[in-house]
């Protein structure tokens, strides 16, 4: 068992790949991006290599994300395959092919639904973020303002901004710690997780007056479609946050955004509040997560999808306590 990242980058240790989750978050973006800078710093003698789908324009800040490799250009397997933030092998995405290749494969994350595929496996599920996890395997006294600032990224979105229930005394003292670093943590706060675009805007004004109440005002829910994504020129990035808009409508305790990723092809995420352990309910459909947010594919159409998760939400609601 390692103590910190160094431990990993012995002598026999020349290539290193790095990759996130498929439809990276915040969290994804800012431990990922964290960890790169931390080897390619520290290990200029190495190949460090960050792959990662490519990232909307408010994440292209953090150091790093100016040499992630959206495509695998090169099989030749490496010595060293870090994963952050990731649950089960099948959401690595373009780098797939090097994690089942690499002599050593070490994965970093906080998700409860982790398979523990990898040779090694720090998963923490008491750790608001994948984020707040590499801040303990990166030496402190060693960290800079761009590592920091990687960090803090993504704990805030993992949060919600410190507003969600992972949020831990922990977690603040390590936000502390950051600050300390000299994080720029209004303007953090604001482009990455406050600002929209117009299109944001609009596609997410779409789904507020599309949304439906369930279940005695528990439950709220709403869908957007490859239609809506071509009228106002939007991709999934640009929808990511509805969910969690939508869980704070007032006395609800479970919210769901049904979208259309590609055409045919859904996903539902889901967001609770207190007692209800969505990362069960989206299990039921082979996805996972958090007991408060998770998420998973389910096939059919709208309607169908909705005949399909409504009753199981009710399910949940009814297991209070």
């Amino acid at each position: 068992m390692i103590q910190k990242l160094d431990d990993l980058m012995t002598e026999n240790i020349h290539t290193v790949a790095i990759a996130g989750h498929v439809r990276p978050d915040g969290d994804c973006y800012g431990s990922t991006t964290a960890t790169w800078q931390y080897l390619s710093k520290y290990y200029p003698d190495r190949t460090v290599t960050l792959y990662l789908e490519r990232c909307p324009d408010e994440f292209r800040f953090l150091k790093g994300m100016e040499s992630v490799k959206y495509v695998l250009e090169d099989e030749t397997p490496v010595d060293l395959f870090i994963t952050c933030d990731v649950s089960t092998q099948d959401r690595i995405g373009v780098a797939g092919p090097l994690f089942v290749t690499a002599k050593h494969r070490v994965c970093f994350d906080h998700h409860l639904s982790n398979t523990m595929t990898a040779d090694e496996n720090y998963v923490f599920p008491e750790a608001s973020s994948c984020a707040e996890v590499m801040f303990g395997f990166i030496p402190y006294e060693r960290m800079d303002v761009d590592i920091a600032s990687s960090i803090y990224t993504g704990i805030i979105h993992d949060t919600g901004v410190f507003q969600q229930n992972n949020t831990l005394p922990k977690t603040h003292r390590i936000a502390a710690k950051l600050l300390e670093k000299g994080v720029p943590a209004p303007r953090i706060v604001e482009e990455t997780f406050n600002a929209r675009m117009y299109r944001q805007v609009q596609i997410m004004g779409v789904a507020f007056c599309r949304s439906q109440m369930f279940f005695d005002g528990q439950a709220v829910g709403s869908y957007i479609t490859q239609e809506d994504y071509r009228r106002f020129a939007c991709t999934t990035a640009d929808t990511q946050s509805i969910v969690a808009e939508l869980r704070k409508t007032t006395d609800v305790e479970i919210a769901f955004f049904v979208y259309e990723a590609e055409p045919g092809y859904f996903r539902v995420s889901l967001r609770s509040k207190t007692f209800a352990n969505v990362s069960e309910l989206a299990a039921t459909f082979g996805g996972g997560g958090h007991f408060h947010a998770a998420a998973c594919s389910v096939e059919g159409t709208v309607e169908e999808i909705y005949a399909k998760v409504l009753p199981l939400i009710q399910k949940t609601l009814k297991n209070k306590g």
